[in-house]
């Protein structure tokens, strides 16, 4: 695959699809944070003298046309701020207006196109779709990590209609952290799991069984581990059609010499709501009427030092309703022990990486992924479509 700065984009139509699907309050950006993640590959790209065309999907339309609370407008209002320079907003993606204003686009200036989903051919992958994208470009950059995992129009369709496309150097950061994980981390690693569900988790921990040296286990999702071990855990959510799944995990974890590691004591509560009374239990089983809402005091020092000790660490999954004060220590631990460590620290997107954020330890990590579901299918050892579409 060609990196991006060794494209001969000068004077060229690049289309760069990238991730601008921000939180919105009303007509105003919540949070930019995606938007700044794409200023290099654009500013590279204005600096070599590309005709830069932006495009991405903005929430959830219907995809029966336009709706007004998922324009691109306030965007492109947003990063012509950032750019300090211009960034001309189209009202449609597709057709005979977006073609002429691609083709008229001057070098080093940036256009930024409608919500790639007010047309449903983009997530259905139409070709006529493609081929109508295709007619506004001459090359393709996938800046948009986060939807790699999609075999949709702009992200599979497109590069493979023009025969050629290219990482943007935020995707290509992303490829770089993972691919070093997974194929040559520093030992010992640690995969630290979490999240409210054990099937979501089944693959990623199927396919690091045998790549990790320990595999620590928190959240939601501990609770099943922990009935497989005979620990009453008393109304905590235990998912039922997981228990000889999670059995299974285990079964393989000891025949590979895995270590996994289970909460020892936990912070409780008799209602999952925000202002609900946390109880501290000091002992592994939880007793009737409460359920697990955080892993507890001595969980925290155990995990803590495993994560800190490790060559490697991989992160998906908080250790508790970090959204909530009372249940956010646990997860804070393992957070502030990943900054602590002196090894390659990854934290795969989604609620891990808002907990990073929330916390204020994003600058303390090697790599913090923008995709949460394209950083779990990377773990799950899955080819990604938006990736598989550049080679």
């Amino acid at each position: 695959m060609t990196l991006l700065k060794d494209l001969p984009v000068a004077g060229k139509r690049v289309f760069v699809r990238v991730d601008f699907n921000v939180p919105m309050e009303g007509t105003r950006i919540a949070d930019d944070a995606r938007i700044r993640a794409a200023l290099p590959t654009i500013r590279l790209l204005q600096s070599s003298g590309a005709k830069v065309i932006l495009a991405s999907h903005l929430g959830r339309p219907k995809g029966a046309g336009p709706e007004e609370a998922y324009r691109m407008a306030p965007v492109a209002e947003r990063l012509a701020s950032l750019l300090a320079r211009p960034v001309a907003a189209l009202t449609d993606c597709i057709g005979p207006h977006a073609e002429a204003a691609a083709a008229a686009l001057p070098d080093g200036s940036v256009l930024m196109l409608e919500n790639l989903r007010f047309h449903k051919g983009e997530e259905k992958n139409d070709p006529a779709f493609v081929a109508s994208l295709k007619r506004l470009c001459d090359l393709y950059v996938n800046d948009a990590f986060g939807t790699c995992h999609r075999a949709h129009a702009s992200v599979s369709g497109l590069p493979e209609a023009l025969g050629q496309g290219t990482a943007g150097l935020l995707v290509e950061s992303e490829i770089r952290a993972f691919d070093k994980v997974m194929r040559a981390p520093d030992r010992p690693f640690v995969a630290l799991l979490g999240g409210a569900k054990v099937k979501d988790k089944i693959p990623v921990l199927a396919n690091l069984l045998g790549k990790v040296n320990a595999v620590v286990i928190g959240g939601g999702m501990a609770y099943t581990f922990l009935k497989v071990r005979g620990i009453a855990v008393g109304a905590s959510r235990v998912e039922e059609e997981m228990v000889a799944t999670a059995r299974d995990i285990l079964t393989q974890a000891r025949a590979k010499g895995v270590e996994v590691m289970l909460p020892s004591d936990h912070v409780a509560a008799r209602e999952f709501k925000a202002d609900a009374e946390p109880y501290s239990i000091a002992t592994p089983e939880i007793e009737a009427g409460l359920m697990g809402l955080d892993i507890g005091t001595e969980t925290r020092r155990r995990y803590a030092a495993r994560v800190e000790s490790a060559g490697t660490v991989v992160w998906n999954g908080p250790m508790g309703v970090f959204e909530w004060p009372a249940f956010a220590a646990g997860t804070r631990a393992v957070a502030e022990a990943m900054a602590r460590c002196r090894g390659t620290t990854v934290v795969g997107g989604g609620d891990s990486a808002a907990a990073v954020a929330q916390f204020g330890l994003e600058s303390k990590m090697t790599h913090v992924s923008t995709g949460g579901g394209a950083s779990l299918e990377l773990l799950e050892g899955k080819p990604l479509p938006g990736l598989a579409a550049l080679r």
